[in-house]
């Protein structure tokens, strides 16, 4: 048997990134547009927002790419505004940058900044001066989750382009493109997993896929569920089924059971409890008020709260909500 060689995950993402317009898959409205403004060579101010690992990051670099060609690392700076994101960054190195003229043809320089949603309030004010005194030679685009923590006046300079999740057919898309590069066999079960354990995430799915294919070419949904450690919806629905007839002692033993076994944090098994409630065959007036609960419950659990105790809270409300339902 030869051994299976172990790469790392980045160089693993970095090789399936998208390395033109035409590979990028699940954005196909945001490609159609920047591919119209980088086919005239001249681009405003972009503002990409959306939630991690939906191209973000490769699209800015493909239109980098695209306009400066050879010449694309002289006139491309990044940032992660996550580190380093105080005032002193925006007056230095991107006001150095964006001062000087473009080294190719295309008659400006592009600064990217990643995470700008973590730039601080003067940071981005200076930002916006820095924007308005260089336009001649830079152009920015800046990348966040949330839109709403950008300050407007930096919003009503950028061409604002919203990203989604990728959907469970784009996933697919990736994952056989993947299998028939690296010799995969990946079951059907198994793209479920994978999509499931993703969230539409590429990035994710592409770690997941290596962290499984480290240890087998054949990736099936249980080899996916051991590397993601999710609880199993068979274990939590048995958990709920439990608590809803009324049982706290037996629903209590197998959370516990389910989460020390499997190693799953708190917010994890909220996680797989809010995706099972859904399933269950209760009225939906109590679903929405089980979600509720559940609701309150994670915000606790994010607040610094102790997560058995705050996980046997929820399951008390189920038991109590169980009784309820069959009282009437």
């Amino acid at each position: 048997m030869t051994e299976k060689k172990v790469v790392s995950s980045e160089i693993w993402t970095e090789k399936y990134r998208p390395k033109s317009f035409d590979e990028v898959v699940g954005q196909d409205e945001i490609v159609k547009r920047l591919k119209s403004l980088v086919k005239s060579m001249n681009i405003p101010h972009l503002l990409f927002v959306g939630p991690p690992g939906t191209g973000k990051s490769t699209l800015a670099l493909i239109i980098v790419k695209e306009l400066h060609g050879d010449a694309w690392r002289e006139n491309y700076l990044e940032l992660n505004a996550s580190d380093e994101r105080g005032i002193d960054v925006i007056r230095q190195k991107v006001k150095d940058f964006a001062r000087t003229r473009s080294l190719s043809k295309v008659p400006f320089k592009v600064i990217f900044l990643d995470e700008a949603d973590a730039l601080t309030r003067e940071a981005q004010q200076a930002l916006r001066r820095t924007m308005e005194n260089f336009t001649q030679t830079c152009r920015f685009i800046l990348s966040c989750n949330y839109s709403s923590k950008i300050i407007d006046p930096i919003q009503s300079r950028c061409a604002i382009f919203r990203f989604r999740l990728l959907s469970k057919k784009d996933m697919e898309k990736i994952i056989q493109r993947i299998a028939k590069a690296e010799k995969l066999e990946i079951t059907d079960e198994a793209v479920e997993a994978l999509y499931e354990a993703s969230e539409g995430d590429c990035r994710r799915l592409i770690n997941l896929l290596q962290a499984t294919a480290s240890i087998s070419s054949k990736i099936t949904k249980e080899l996916v569920e051991t590397i993601v450690s999710v609880a199993k919806p068979s274990d939590v629905r048995v958990v709920l089924d439990y608590a809803l007839s009324g049982d706290f002692e037996k629903a209590r033993e197998k959370l516990l059971d389910i989460m020390l076994k499997e190693g799953i944090s708190g917010l994890d098994m909220i996680k797989a409890i809010q995706k099972e409630v859904w399933h269950l065959s209760i009225e939906p007036e109590l679903k929405i008020k089980l979600m509720e609960k559940i609701g309150e419950i994670e915000f606790r659990l994010v607040e610094g709260s102790d997560e058995f105790i705050q996980l046997e809270v929820l399951l008390a409300s189920f038991v109590l909500a169980g009784i309820g339902k069959s009282s009437d």
